[in-house]
């Protein structure tokens, strides 16, 4: 197990900001890639972005690409989402996923993630 512990969600309302956090416990995150899934109501669970494990790489959902930014520090064993200009329809679970496997396109996939966290809600309001 490597638990996987989000935080820094809540409410704002549309044009704000929020920067959540995925602190591992137990092991190194530096040996995971990392990713960032958000489910809405009622709607799948969707990819938003993906972290290489010396955070060289990065890449971003079409939805959310220029206001969403991945960042690790593997130091604090942490990643970070950084959310700017948000949108209500970026209200969702936010969770926040490891994986052990390399860093691919497959990264999209929630399969290719073998831990994850328990979420941590982002509401936008209007």
């Amino acid at each position: 197990q490597v638990p996987l512990v989000e935080s820094g969600g809540g409410s704002v309302q549309a044009g704000g900001s929020l920067r959540l956090s995925c602190v591992g416990s137990g092991r190194t995150l530096s040996s995971y890639l990392m990713g960032w899934f958000r489910q809405a109501p009622g709607k799948e669970r969707e990819f938003v972005t993906a972290i290489s494990r010396t955070g060289g790489l990065t890449t971003y959902a079409d939805s959310v690409k220029g206001r969403f930014t991945i960042s690790r520090d593997n130091a604090k064993n942490t990643v970070f989402l950084q959310m700017n200009s948000l949108r209500p329809e970026d209200t969702a679970v936010y969770s926040c996923a490891a994986s052990t496997l390399p860093y691919s396109t497959a990264y999209v996939r929630p399969n290719y993630y073998t831990y994850w966290g328990q979420g941590t809600q982002v509401t936008v309001t209007s």
